[in-house]
């Protein structure tokens, strides 16, 4: 490939089809389906071109024809195509502070198994051991073709993990232990995979762009609120990370400190979103001596009854995440927020009803407020957005393969292309064929 590059016309040419292929992958993974025809249209190629494009990926084994769709017009019925579901499998690995939590995917984006611990974060060779098992047991799964097309292991996890133990009501433990170590790059030595590390707020983005409201939505900052509050930026169809990897991390966003009884008195006359808009506000609010014994059933019991206490963090957590959301929004102008959390169902659609009120009470004068929408994943989010990051590095149309972008370089902390944006066409490319209940 790396001849190829160097040879004027036949890299552009090599370049060029390898991102035409990617974009039928992309329309296909947001459609569900489509034919020929539409592939053609939608890319602007030629039957003959997008004829051998499409039995590249079939020789591939990432797309199947899934029957015949007769829409009543004369001539032969069109073939449908779809993403195949065996023809590539990843990894995802979520570690937080309080649990790990291994699965794998496979290329329509359906956990096949998973392993959790629910347990304050080891020291790092002791996880390392427990992932490591982990990817065995679930890779026994597969058998040696489908072993052959694993993609490589998403990594998503909290940066700083030593960082906002007293915020987030944490003992020390061996948090201090994972500052300097590099968990991605133990994963690739032992397994042999490539592994491609994110920020979990940016992880749990990607799949919400892969599989949830960014198949009809190109620019969107996606929220989740478990423990913390984490967040990732969606921008013409590509993740934005910024230079440390940190974008969209809101739990930062100065906010004035909370007025419950139960909140942890601020360091600063301000304090940070984290410690007003989290679950952990949530459970130290319920039980303030007993709240780090509170499981996420045990929270999501609350929401269900709505009690005092609830409704009183719930009003804190709006008004705290209305302000910090009115300071993405002035600086990024995107026109939607999507916002998920731990705690999913009926609680997902209240919160985001209350943070749209409450965000259009703050809006100042002549300035609107962004759509809210609820995402798609619930607990799930990390744990799909962890295994998503090979599939996303590896089969999106980026501007990097245009370029010659080398197929070496970081991605995350894996190996592979630039992070650079692809164009918002190639984001909006079968947008219009995307359909909630298309069959």
């Amino acid at each position: 490939m790396e001849d190829i590059r160097k040879s004027g016309r036949g890299s552009n040419s090599a370049q060029l089809r390898r991102y035409n292929e990617r974009i039928v992958l992309q329309i296909l993974r947001r459609a569900g389906e489509a034919s020929k025809a539409e592939l053609a249209r939608a890319v602007q190629l030629t039957n003959a071109a997008i004829g051998a494009i499409i039995q590249n990926l079939i020789e591939e084994g990432l797309i199947v024809e899934a029957g015949k769709r007769h829409d009543g017009s004369r001539g032969q019925p069109a073939t449908i195509l779809q993403l195949a579901p065996r023809g590539a499998f990843s990894y995802g690995v979520r570690l937080d502070r309080t649990n790990m939590e291994t699965v794998l995917m496979d290329f329509s984006g359906r956990i096949l198994d998973r392993r959790i611990h629910e347990m304050i974060l080891p020291a790092p060779s002791k996880a390392l051991e427990i992932l490591i098992d982990d990817l065995e047991s679930l890779g026994a799964a597969l058998d040696e073709d489908e072993s052959a097309r694993i993609t490589g292991i998403g990594l998503a996890q909290p940066f700083n993990l030593g960082a906002w133990l007293h915020e987030l009501g944490l003992p020390e433990a061996h948090f201090k232990e994972w500052d300097d170590y590099d968990l991605a790059g133990a994963l690739e030595q032992e397994t042999g995979l490539p592994v491609f590390s994110e920020n979990d707020g940016t992880a749990a983005a990607v799949a919400e762009l892969f599989y949830g409201q960014g198949r009809q939505n190109d620019n969107f900052l996606y929220l989740f609120l478990g423990p913390a509050i984490g967040g990732g930026l969606i921008m013409n169809g590509d993740i934005v990370r910024g230079v440390t990897g940190n974008a969209a991390d809101v739990a930062m966003i100065p906010v004035p400190p909370s007025t419950l009884p139960t909140a942890n008195p601020p360091r600063q006359k301000w304090d940070i979103l984290l410690a007003r808009a989290s679950l952990v506000a949530l459970a130290r609010h319920l039980s303030p001596e007993g709240f780090s014994r509170l499981s996420r059933t045990d929270l999501r019991e609350a929401a269900e009854a709505g009690g005092t206490k609830f409704q009183e963090w719930t009003t804190d957590c709006v008004e705290a995440l209305a302000l910090g959301m009115r300071s993405a929004y002035s600086l990024l102008d995107m026109p939607l927020v999507v916002i998920d959390s731990d705690l999913g169902g009926t609680f997902n659609t209240d919160f985001a009803k209350n943070l749209s009120a409450a965000s259009d009470d703050a809006a100042p004068e002549s300035r609107q407020s962004p759509d809210i929408a609820t995402g798609s994943f619930g607990h799930d989010a990390g744990a799909i957005g962890a295994a998503s990051l090979p599939q996303f590095f590896n089969f999106s149309p980026r501007a990097a393969i245009l370029t010659g972008g080398k197929p070496s370089a970081p991605a995350g902390s894996g190996r592979t292309e630039d992070r650079a944006s692809f164009p918002a066409r190639a984001a909006r490319l079968g947008s219009h064929l995307a359909a909630p209940n298309r069959t």
